[in-house]
């Protein structure tokens, strides 16, 4: 799974706060990951997070 530091993953349950998306701050065997809605880091095994993603939101590099 192509996932890139700086992605929004929608992830398929919410966050206690009610929000649902995740901004990627680390990668490797274990993922770091931010709230979109109250900020909260978790840090999670790359297996967990790669089974619970629904989406990857990513804002594309423009063309030089």
């Amino acid at each position: 799974m192509d996932v890139r530091i700086g992605d929004i993953l929608t992830m398929k349950k919410q966050h206690p706060c009610g929000e649902c998306r995740w901004e990627v701050l680390r990668i490797g065997a274990d993922f770091r990951i931010r709230c979109m809605g109250c900020g909260r880091e978790v840090m999670a095994p790359r297996s967990k997070i790669e089974r619970n993603i629904k989406k990857i939101g990513r804002e594309e590099e423009a063309p030089q």
